[in-house]
Protein backbone atom coordinates (compact mmCIF):
# COMPACT_ATOMS: atom_id res chain seq x y z
CA UNK A 1 0.00 0.00 0.00
CA UNK A 2 2.77 2.43 0.51
CA UNK A 3 4.37 1.53 -2.79
CA UNK A 4 1.25 2.49 -3.94
CA UNK A 5 1.12 5.81 -2.27
CA UNK A 6 4.41 6.85 -2.66
CA UNK A 7 4.09 5.95 -6.87
CA UNK A 8 0.86 8.59 -6.80
CA UNK A 9 2.82 11.06 -5.46
CA UNK A 10 6.04 10.64 -7.29
CA UNK A 11 3.78 10.62 -10.80
CA UNK A 12 1.03 13.17 -8.93
CA UNK A 13 1.76 15.59 -11.77
CA UNK A 14 1.86 13.12 -14.57
CA UNK A 15 -1.48 11.54 -13.79
CA UNK A 16 -3.42 15.06 -13.18
CA UNK A 17 -1.48 15.90 -16.76
CA UNK A 18 -3.15 12.60 -18.33
CA UNK A 19 -6.48 12.85 -16.68
CA UNK A 20 -7.02 16.59 -17.84
CA UNK A 21 -6.18 15.13 -21.66
CA UNK A 22 -8.64 12.82 -20.68
CA UNK A 23 -11.40 15.07 -19.47
CA UNK A 24 -11.07 17.44 -22.45
CA UNK A 25 -10.96 14.26 -24.59
CA UNK A 26 -14.15 13.14 -23.05
CA UNK A 27 -15.64 16.97 -23.53
CA UNK A 28 -14.92 16.60 -27.23
CA UNK A 29 -16.12 13.05 -27.52
CA UNK A 30 -19.37 14.10 -26.08
CA UNK A 31 -19.66 17.54 -27.63
CA UNK A 32 -18.67 15.99 -31.37
CA UNK A 33 -21.49 13.64 -30.84
CA UNK A 34 -24.43 16.49 -30.32
CA UNK A 35 -22.68 17.98 -33.21
CA UNK A 36 -22.90 15.49 -35.52
CA UNK A 37 -26.53 14.86 -34.56
CA UNK A 38 -27.67 18.57 -34.95
CA UNK A 39 -25.84 18.20 -38.54
CA UNK A 40 -27.34 15.41 -39.72
CA UNK A 41 -31.13 16.24 -38.41
CA UNK A 42 -30.07 20.00 -40.17
CA UNK A 43 -29.26 18.37 -43.44
CA UNK A 44 -32.60 15.13 -43.03
CA UNK A 45 -34.76 18.72 -41.91
CA UNK A 46 -33.51 20.32 -45.07
CA UNK A 47 -33.67 17.80 -47.73
CA UNK A 48 -37.54 17.30 -46.19
CA UNK A 49 -38.33 21.29 -46.58
CA UNK A 50 -37.00 21.10 -50.71
CA UNK A 51 -39.69 17.75 -50.49
CA UNK A 52 -37.02 15.38 -51.60
CA UNK A 53 -37.42 11.60 -51.05
CA UNK A 54 -37.26 10.36 -47.58
CA UNK A 55 -35.32 7.90 -47.97
CA UNK A 56 -32.23 10.30 -50.05
CA UNK A 57 -32.71 12.51 -47.07
CA UNK A 58 -31.80 9.92 -44.47
CA UNK A 59 -29.21 8.14 -46.75
CA UNK A 60 -27.12 11.58 -46.52
CA UNK A 61 -28.26 12.52 -42.98
CA UNK A 62 -26.38 9.54 -42.02
CA UNK A 63 -23.21 10.37 -43.85
CA UNK A 64 -22.96 13.52 -42.93
CA UNK A 65 -23.32 11.53 -38.93
CA UNK A 66 -20.50 9.43 -39.79
CA UNK A 67 -18.53 11.94 -41.19
CA UNK A 68 -18.58 14.03 -38.16
CA UNK A 69 -18.51 11.27 -35.57
CA UNK A 70 -15.57 9.92 -37.71
CA UNK A 71 -13.78 13.31 -36.67
CA UNK A 72 -14.84 13.49 -33.72
CA UNK A 73 -13.15 10.41 -32.55
CA UNK A 74 -10.20 11.05 -33.78
CA UNK A 75 -10.09 14.61 -32.62
CA UNK A 76 -10.71 12.57 -28.74
CA UNK A 77 -7.73 10.50 -29.51
CA UNK A 78 -5.42 13.34 -30.61
CA UNK A 79 -6.12 14.98 -27.13
CA UNK A 80 -5.12 11.98 -25.08
CA UNK A 81 -2.28 11.38 -26.94
CA UNK A 82 -2.61 8.03 -29.19
CA UNK A 83 -0.98 8.79 -32.95
CA UNK A 84 -4.07 9.53 -35.28
CA UNK A 85 -2.00 9.48 -38.27
CA UNK A 86 -2.18 5.66 -38.85
CA UNK A 87 -5.45 5.47 -38.06
CA UNK A 88 -6.18 7.91 -40.78
CA UNK A 89 -3.85 6.31 -43.58
CA UNK A 90 -6.05 2.89 -42.56
CA UNK A 91 -8.97 4.30 -43.44
CA UNK A 92 -7.81 6.03 -46.73
CA UNK A 93 -6.31 2.92 -47.58
CA UNK A 94 -9.96 1.31 -46.63
CA UNK A 95 -11.41 3.59 -48.28
CA UNK A 96 -9.99 3.43 -51.78
CA UNK A 97 -10.36 -0.32 -51.61
CA UNK A 98 -14.02 0.19 -50.94
CA UNK A 99 -14.37 2.73 -53.89
CA UNK A 100 -12.40 0.86 -56.03
CA UNK A 101 -14.97 -2.15 -55.18
CA UNK A 102 -18.05 -0.31 -55.71
CA UNK A 103 -17.11 2.33 -58.29
CA UNK A 104 -20.34 1.87 -60.53
CA UNK A 105 -22.55 2.15 -57.16
CA UNK A 106 -20.81 4.88 -55.87
CA UNK A 107 -21.34 6.42 -59.49
CA UNK A 108 -24.97 5.88 -59.04
CA UNK A 109 -24.62 7.45 -55.82
CA UNK A 110 -23.17 10.83 -57.40
CA UNK A 111 -25.55 11.09 -60.21
CA UNK A 112 -28.37 10.71 -57.23
CA UNK A 113 -26.54 14.24 -55.41
CA UNK A 114 -26.48 15.44 -58.63
CA UNK A 115 -30.41 15.03 -59.41
CA UNK A 116 -31.01 16.50 -56.06
CA UNK A 117 -28.59 19.66 -56.24
CA UNK A 118 -29.56 20.24 -59.58
CA UNK A 119 -33.54 19.10 -59.38
CA UNK A 120 -34.00 18.57 -63.73
CA UNK A 121 -37.19 16.76 -62.64
CA UNK A 122 -39.24 15.79 -59.33
CA UNK A 123 -41.81 13.55 -58.43
CA UNK A 124 -44.61 13.51 -60.07
CA UNK A 125 -43.04 14.91 -63.67
CA UNK A 126 -43.65 12.89 -66.75
CA UNK A 127 -39.90 12.87 -68.59
CA UNK A 128 -37.75 10.94 -71.18
CA UNK A 129 -34.24 10.26 -68.96
CA UNK A 130 -31.68 7.22 -69.52
CA UNK A 131 -33.82 5.89 -72.34
CA UNK A 132 -36.73 5.31 -70.90
CA UNK A 133 -39.67 7.40 -70.32
CA UNK A 134 -42.89 7.62 -67.60
CA UNK A 135 -43.73 9.59 -64.67
CA UNK A 136 -41.11 9.55 -61.89
CA UNK A 137 -42.30 7.88 -58.51
CA UNK A 138 -39.62 7.94 -56.74
CA UNK A 139 -35.73 9.08 -56.52
CA UNK A 140 -33.51 6.87 -54.61
CA UNK A 141 -30.28 6.43 -53.66
CA UNK A 142 -28.38 4.61 -56.67
CA UNK A 143 -32.10 4.38 -58.85
CA UNK A 144 -35.12 6.52 -60.29
CA UNK A 145 -38.67 4.70 -60.56
CA UNK A 146 -40.03 5.35 -63.75
CA UNK A 147 -43.86 4.39 -64.26
CA UNK A 148 -45.06 4.16 -67.43
CA UNK A 149 -48.12 5.02 -69.00
CA UNK A 150 -49.37 1.47 -69.18
CA UNK A 151 -48.52 0.93 -65.48
CA UNK A 152 -45.10 -0.42 -66.04
CA UNK A 153 -42.66 0.00 -63.45
CA UNK A 154 -38.70 1.09 -64.53
CA UNK A 155 -36.07 1.61 -62.43
CA UNK A 156 -33.31 3.24 -64.04
CA UNK A 157 -29.46 3.48 -62.74
CA UNK A 158 -28.92 7.21 -61.47
CA UNK A 159 -25.54 7.33 -63.68
CA UNK A 160 -27.78 6.16 -66.82
CA UNK A 161 -30.20 9.16 -65.90
CA UNK A 162 -27.39 12.04 -65.63
CA UNK A 163 -25.08 10.64 -68.28
CA UNK A 164 -27.76 11.01 -70.87
CA UNK A 165 -30.19 14.23 -71.90
CA UNK A 166 -32.54 14.36 -70.12
CA UNK A 167 -36.46 15.25 -71.39
CA UNK A 168 -39.19 17.20 -68.54
CA UNK A 169 -42.39 17.07 -70.37
CA UNK A 170 -44.23 18.82 -67.16
CA UNK A 171 -41.86 21.40 -66.01
CA UNK A 172 -43.31 23.69 -68.26
CA UNK A 173 -47.48 25.10 -67.83
CA UNK A 174 -47.96 24.95 -71.81
CA UNK A 175 -47.04 22.83 -74.68
CA UNK A 176 -47.86 22.81 -78.46
CA UNK A 177 -48.91 20.25 -80.15
CA UNK A 178 -47.36 19.65 -83.70
CA UNK A 179 -49.15 17.82 -86.40
CA UNK A 180 -48.35 17.38 -90.15
CA UNK A 181 -51.69 16.70 -91.99
CA UNK A 182 -51.02 15.98 -95.97
CA UNK A 183 -53.67 16.78 -98.86
CA UNK A 184 -53.86 15.93 -102.14
CA UNK A 185 -52.26 17.91 -104.84
CA UNK A 186 -55.68 18.18 -106.77
CA UNK A 187 -57.36 19.91 -103.11
CA UNK A 188 -57.98 23.61 -102.82
CA UNK A 189 -55.74 24.68 -100.67
CA UNK A 190 -57.60 27.70 -99.42
CA UNK A 191 -60.18 25.84 -98.47
CA UNK A 192 -58.40 22.72 -97.03
CA UNK A 193 -56.38 25.65 -94.66
CA UNK A 194 -59.73 26.89 -93.55
CA UNK A 195 -61.40 23.59 -92.78
CA UNK A 196 -58.51 23.32 -90.54
CA UNK A 197 -58.93 26.47 -89.18
CA UNK A 198 -62.21 25.94 -88.39
CA UNK A 199 -61.57 22.38 -86.33
CA UNK A 200 -58.69 24.09 -84.30
CA UNK A 201 -61.54 27.23 -83.64
CA UNK A 202 -63.93 24.81 -82.31
CA UNK A 203 -61.49 23.33 -79.85
CA UNK A 204 -61.90 24.94 -76.47
CA UNK A 205 -58.49 23.56 -74.70
CA UNK A 206 -56.60 25.38 -77.10
CA UNK A 207 -55.07 28.72 -76.13
CA UNK A 208 -55.06 32.29 -77.02
CA UNK A 209 -51.75 32.89 -76.76
CA UNK A 210 -49.96 31.85 -78.24
CA UNK A 211 -52.28 31.70 -81.22
CA UNK A 212 -52.26 28.49 -83.17
CA UNK A 213 -50.44 28.14 -86.63
CA UNK A 214 -51.36 26.30 -89.91
CA UNK A 215 -49.42 26.80 -93.03
CA UNK A 216 -47.95 24.86 -96.30
CA UNK A 217 -44.52 23.33 -94.85
CA UNK A 218 -43.58 21.04 -97.56
CA UNK A 219 -44.79 19.96 -101.35
CA UNK A 220 -44.16 16.05 -100.79
CA UNK A 221 -43.91 13.57 -102.92
CA UNK A 222 -47.81 12.33 -102.56
CA UNK A 223 -49.58 15.29 -101.06
CA UNK A 224 -49.40 19.12 -99.66
CA UNK A 225 -48.32 19.12 -96.00
CA UNK A 226 -49.88 21.38 -93.14
CA UNK A 227 -47.87 21.90 -90.41
CA UNK A 228 -50.80 22.40 -87.84
CA UNK A 229 -49.47 23.92 -84.46
CA UNK A 230 -51.60 24.56 -81.33
CA UNK A 231 -50.90 25.55 -77.80
CA UNK A 232 -52.55 23.83 -75.07
CA UNK A 233 -52.01 23.61 -70.72
CA UNK A 234 -49.74 20.45 -70.14
CA UNK A 235 -52.41 18.20 -68.25
CA UNK A 236 -54.27 18.44 -72.10
CA UNK A 237 -51.69 17.85 -74.28
CA UNK A 238 -52.80 14.28 -74.97
CA UNK A 239 -56.59 15.07 -74.90
CA UNK A 240 -57.01 17.49 -77.24
CA UNK A 241 -54.20 15.53 -79.90
CA UNK A 242 -56.29 12.52 -79.88
CA UNK A 243 -59.43 14.85 -80.59
CA UNK A 244 -58.01 16.90 -83.31
CA UNK A 245 -56.66 13.99 -85.26
CA UNK A 246 -59.80 12.73 -85.25
CA UNK A 247 -61.57 15.98 -85.90
CA UNK A 248 -59.68 16.95 -89.28
CA UNK A 249 -59.95 13.42 -90.55
CA UNK A 250 -63.88 14.44 -90.00
CA UNK A 251 -63.75 17.52 -91.38
CA UNK A 252 -61.59 17.14 -94.20
CA UNK A 253 -63.86 13.67 -95.11
CA UNK A 254 -67.16 16.32 -94.92
CA UNK A 255 -65.18 18.82 -97.22
CA UNK A 256 -64.12 15.78 -99.72
CA UNK A 257 -60.87 16.97 -99.20
CA UNK A 258 -58.24 13.89 -99.59
CA UNK A 259 -55.89 12.72 -97.28
CA UNK A 260 -53.30 10.75 -99.86
CA UNK A 261 -51.38 7.60 -99.24
CA UNK A 262 -47.96 7.58 -100.36
CA UNK A 263 -48.27 6.44 -103.72
CA UNK A 264 -45.92 5.78 -107.08
CA UNK A 265 -46.44 6.37 -110.39
CA UNK A 266 -44.80 3.33 -113.03
CA UNK A 267 -44.93 4.43 -116.56
CA UNK A 268 -44.34 0.83 -118.72
CA UNK A 269 -42.95 1.42 -121.71
CA UNK A 270 -43.74 -1.58 -124.65
CA UNK A 271 -40.51 -2.76 -126.61
CA UNK A 272 -40.94 -4.37 -130.53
Amino acid sequence: MDSVLNWLNENSGLILHYGIQAVVALVIFLIGSRVAKFCSNLTEKGFAKKKVDKAVGSFVASIVFTLVFAVTILMALSQIGIETTSFIAILGAAGLAVGLALQGSLSNFASGVLIILLRPFKSGDFVEAGGKMGTVKKIEIFSTELRTPDNKVIIVPNSQIMSGAITNFSRESTRRIDLVIGVGYDADLRQAKEVLKSVLDAETRLLKDPAYTVAVNELGDSSVNFVVRPWVNSADYWPTYWSLMENIKIALDDADINIPFPQMDVHLHKQD
